[in-house]
C-alpha cells in the first residue's frame, strides 16, 4: 500500500487542520474582500452561513435623539424603519425589483393598499426570482428600496401599517 500524502497543514506539527473552520475561515476571506455583510454556502446537505455586523456611526448618534420633545421624536420616526411594527424586511441577500417585468408599473407605491399574501417586490438571488409576499394587509405607508437595487439580508423594504 502506498504511503499517504500529507495534506500542508498537516506537515505542520503544531497546527491541526480542521475542514470546517478552513472552510468558515476561506468564506470570512471572501466577505472582507468583497465588502460583503454575510455569506451563505449549502454543499451536499451542509449548510453554513458567515456574518459580520455592520455597524454605523448614525447608530451610535441616534440615542441623543430620545431626549428630544415629543414632536422631533415622531419626525424622526421614518428615520428608523427597523423600528416599526410594519416593517417587511428582506429575506436574503440579491437585487430588489419593484415591477414584475421591465416597463411595467410599480407592485406596490406609497398609499397602495395591499392584502396579505400579495407581492410586494421581488429579490433576485442567484438566479431566482423570489417573489416577497405582505405579511399582513394595510396600506403601504414607506417604500425604502429602488429598482434594481441591491438588498442585504435584514435590510427594510416596506412598511405595511
Amino acid at each position: 500500500m502506498p504511503p499517504k500524502k500529507k495534506s500542508p497543514a498537516a506537515s505542520k506539527p503544531s497546527a491541526k487542520s480542521d475542514p470546517d473552520l478552513d472552510l468558515i475561515n476561506s468564506l470570512a476571506a471572501i466577505l472582507n474582500s468583497t465588502g460583503l455583510s454575510e455569506i451563505e454556502l449549502d454543499r451536499r446537505g451542509t449548510r453554513v452561513r458567515v456574518s459580520r455586523q455592520m455597524t454605523a456611526v448614525a447608530v451610535a448618534a441616534a440615542p441623543a435623539f430620545h431626549h428630544a420633545a415629543p414632536v422631533a421624536a415622531a419626525a424622526e420616526a421614518p428615520m428608523k424603519p427597523a423600528d416599526h411594527p410594519g416593517t417587511v424586511k428582506s429575506p436574503m441577500v440579491g437585487t430588489a425589483y419593484r415591477s414584475s417585468a421591465p416597463g411595467t408599473p410599480a407592485l406596490v407605491e406609497v398609499g397602495s393598499e395591499v392584502k396579505e399574501g400579495q407581492t410586494l417586490l421581488i429579490i433576485e438571488a442567484m438566479k431566482t426570482m423570489n417573489q416577497i409576499p405582505a405579511p399582513r394587509s394595510g396600506r403601504v405607508t414607506q417604500v425604502f428600496v429602488e429598482n434594481a437595487q441591491p438588498v442585504e439580508y435584514g435590510e427594510p423594504l416596506v412598511v405595511i401599517e
